[in-house]
This record gives structure tokens, sequence and C-alpha cells, in this order.
């Protein structure tokens, strides 16, 4: 007699007596039930909403049954879970948890129109990647890529909502740029090769401000990483002053961006300062030899670390158009092979306002964050999978990626307060509470989701609802008062 055995079924060692057997057909179950927790995050702040407000949409209403911002959602919401790729969507489309995400009214797909497509809620990759391919030349006309973006009108996104994250006007904001490299392995448009990264690559511009992405202009390798820079920070600029109208801004980065461009629109803006990092050069290391010489005697005298600041005025022979206040530090580090170690920043700043030591230690030192919110946009929100041919796709890719990170990052500000993950990384947030297992049961009035009753993470999941709600209501409630009678 012929055996029936299950197609798919994986087979295990033994437990005892029992055979351990395990496939894929659990049913409708989730492994993103914190999504619940982003949908009220997205609810609130219209995130998605917005985004598609900035997209043009050509498509004949009547004969499409996913909407820009269905289909916003469903892109978003993905990359906040982890899944980088538009290829996933495959097995995503059937996800209960992630239509709820979506507002889906109809969750289990039974209503759709084609046959192939019923118990299927979501749309397909096909579907997607309309999102990207758009022109704005041809989107009109063109038969299948008929959705295209106003990158404009993105950049005002990502300042608007940054600007809502703060429920008082500050007087004061640090904003930092800085250039990275995403490395290229196919035949993109505009990819450079660069000696200096070792291959092709892309190599985007980032202006952040505390967790917060301001700017993601993507740009080819063949100019240096300051190129473009200016006109950026105006924008930025712009768009925060028309929010917060005297609002001080201090723009600060490394020495690539130490240009007298820059430098000279920061000083011709109404209260717009600067701090930059100062290459080395002869000229600037003669100015703190006695310094150098001082800590060096120091350090040998107590055997720790030695710092020494001084500061002074200074010009370059030719590349700047007046002359600037320079900090230094001299410093001799200790050890078995003691050294030394300077550097050298170029500010706007007075030194009333900002002496030497906190111009550098607290100031300037700080830079150090953009670094780490390049990393987290990279390495948790997958911003550097730029696989697209056409630039103007991977661009996109980059803004979805920033706006995925808002809704985490939101997610972390407001309801993880007071919690052991109040400073938790994006992955980290994603992999303790969005990454939760669940069955999702349907009835006529009811979407109930059942998650796992071990889960060690249940009393932050419980207090991060908790705060979001109470938050939230908080918001509705002054807007109410707010709001002309």
């Amino acid at each position: 007699m012929k055996t029936h055995c299950i197609e798919g079924q994986m087979e295990f060692q033994g437990l005892g007596k029992r055979t351990v057997v395990a496939d894929f057909d659990g049913g409708d179950l989730t492994s993103d039930a914190g999504l619940l927790l982003l949908r009220e995050v997205d609810q609130e702040r219209g995130v998605c909403e917005r985004l598609a407000a900035c997209c043009v949409d050509h498509r004949d209403q009547r004969r499409i049954e996913h909407s820009l911002v269905d289909l916003w959602r469903q892109r978003v919401m993905a990359l906040a879970c982890g899944y980088e790729d538009i290829n996933d969507h495959r097995r995503l489309r059937g996800d209960r948890m992630l239509a709820v995400a979506c507002n889906r009214d109809d969750i289990t797909g039974q209503s759709r129109r084609r046959e192939r497509d019923r118990g299927i809620a979501l749309a397909s990759p096909s579907t997607l990647n309309r999102l990207e391919l758009g022109m704005r030349g041809t989107a009109a006309h063109h038969r299948y890529k008929r959705i295209h973006v106003d990158t404009d009108k993105l950049d005002r996104l990502l300042v608007d909502l940054f600007v809502e994250a703060y429920a008082r006007v500050p007087e004061e904001v640090v904003v930092d740029i800085d250039a990275t490299d995403v490395q290229l392995h196919g035949h993109q448009e505009g990819r450079r090769y660069n000696a200096h990264y070792g291959g092709q690559i892309y190599l985007p511009l980032y202006i952040t401000c505390g967790s917060h992405v301001l700017c993601c202009r993507l740009r080819g390798a063949e100019r240096e990483a300051a190129h473009g820079a200016k006109d950026e920070l105006a924008k930025v600029v712009a768009f925060l002053r028309g929010h917060w109208p005297d609002v001080r801004v201090i723009v600060r980065g490394d020495s690539g961006f130490c240009r007298d461009e820059i430098m000279a629109w920061c000083e011709g803006a109404k209260g717009v300062d600067y701090v930059f990092g100062l290459a080395h050069n002869v000229r600037l290391t003669r100015r703190t030899v006695k310094h150098m010489e001082r800590s060096r005697r120091r350090m040998i005298a107590t055997g720790k670390p030695s710092r020494r600041f001084t500061g002074f005025r200074y010009r370059t022979l030719e590349s700047w158009s007046r002359k600037r206040r320079v900090v230094a530090k001299a410093e001799w580090l200790a050890g078995e092979s003691p050294r030394p170690s300077s550097r050298f920043i170029v500010t706007s700043l007075s030194a009333d306002r900002w002496p030497k030591h906190e111009l550098y230690e607290k100031l300037y030192c700080g830079r150090a964050n953009i670094e780490n919110e390049i990393k987290q946009q990279q390495m948790c929100l997958f911003s550097d999978r730029l696989s697209s041919s056409v630039m103007v796709a991977n661009q996109l890719r980059m803004y979805v990626s920033a706006l995925a990170g808002e809704l985490l990052e939101t997610l972390r500000r407001v309801g993880l307060q007071e919690t052991p993950m109040e400073k938790a990384r994006a992955d980290t947030t994603r992999s303790r509470l969005v990454k939760q297992a669940a069955t999702v049961k349907v009835s006529v009035r009811r979407v109930v989701v059942s998650m796992a009753s071990p889960s060690p993470h249940q009393g932050v999941f419980r207090r991060a609802h908790a705060n979001l709600r109470r938050h939230f209501a908080m918001l509705t409630r002054w807007r109410q008062r707010a709001a002309p009678t």
C-alpha cells in the first residue's frame, strides 16, 4: 500500500518515543502583531496619508482596488517590520495583521474582483513596484507606471514630522550634516567608482537633528561630499523657519563640509551658526606647538592624558574669504606608547557664548550622533537597499526608510517612555515589540489578535499601548481647545 506523505513536512530528532515534525500550515498566524502599535502611531500622525499626498496618481480610480494610501501603508509598514524587498510581499499580501495595519476593510480579501485574488487582501509586488518607477514627464501617459512623487513635498514632509515632535518651540536646534557611501553591485544609474571606498558607490547626503532625518539626498560619487550641501541646508532651514521663525540653527559637520561657500551662507543667514572640523596643515600645527609641549610635560608628570585648548583667528591662503575663529585641541595620550593628538574646528559662535573646551567637548563631539543615525537608516531600515536600475526609484526608497524610521522613532519616544526600552534602537524595538507571534481571528464585529502568552516583553507592550493612547488622547483634547469656534 502506498504511503501517504505530507508534502513539505519536516522531520526533526525525536523527543523520547515521539517523532517531531513541522510545517508552515498553521493558518491565520502572524509574526508581526506589534503592527498594532505602529498602526496607532500612523493613525494619529498620518504619516502614510501625507506620503500619499506627495504623489500624483494618474490611474483610473474606477478600476483600481488599492488606493495610493493603501499601497504606501503596505510598503512602509512592511519595511518597519524588517521586510526590505518588494518581493517579500508575495507572501505578505496574505498576512491579515498587515491588512489590519493598512486599514483594509476586507481583511480576508473575499470581496476582490478577480477570482485568483480572493482570499488575499493586499497588493502584489508588481503593483507596489509601480510606486517607484513613475516619472513626472511620462506617468500621465504610461500604461503601467502612472504614479509619480513630488520630492519637494517629501522634503517638506520630513521637516514637518520633525517639527511636530516638539511640544514647545525650541530656542535652538543643532542640525548635523554628513555623507556616507552605499556600495553598488549592479548597473544602477548614476553609479561611480570611488577609489577611497574601493568600489562602485552612491554618495548620499544626510541632514539630521537628534533622531530625526530632515533630508536624505541620493547623489552620485563623481563629486566631493560637500557638493550641493549648501542648497540642501538652505532648503531645510527655510522649512524650519516656516514653523519657527525665530529659532536659532547651528550647523555641525566634519572637515568635509568646511567650505567657504557653506560657511559664508551661514554667516549671511539670520540666526544660523556653524561648527565644522578643519583639516590639519602646517600653519595650523605651528600654532599649537607650545600647547602640545605643555600637554606632553603634564602627561609625563601625571601619567594621565593631558588636553589643552587654544583659540585664534585664522584664514587660509586662498580658499577662505575672511578670517574665522578656530579652536585647537592639543592632547597627549598616555599609555605604553604616548602619542600626540590634535584637532581643529572652525566656528561662527562667539567665545563668550561657547568657550573653547565646551565648544569642542559638548558641541562638536556630539557630531557623532549623525553617524549613529546613518547606521540606523542603513542597517536597521535598509536605506542602502538601492538595487533599482533607476536613480529616482532608489531616492524614493531612501525616503520610505526615513518615514518607516519616523514611525518607529515615535513609538520609542512616546510609547516607550519610562520603560527599559526608552533608548532602544530601531531594530531592537522591532525585534522585541513588533515581531510578536499571534493568531488573527476575524468576525463581523471584531478583529481579535491573540498574542503568545509566554512573550517576555508583554509588560513593555502593554505600557507602550497605554502611553500611546494617553498621549494621543491628550493631543486630541488640545486640538479641540485650539480649534476656532
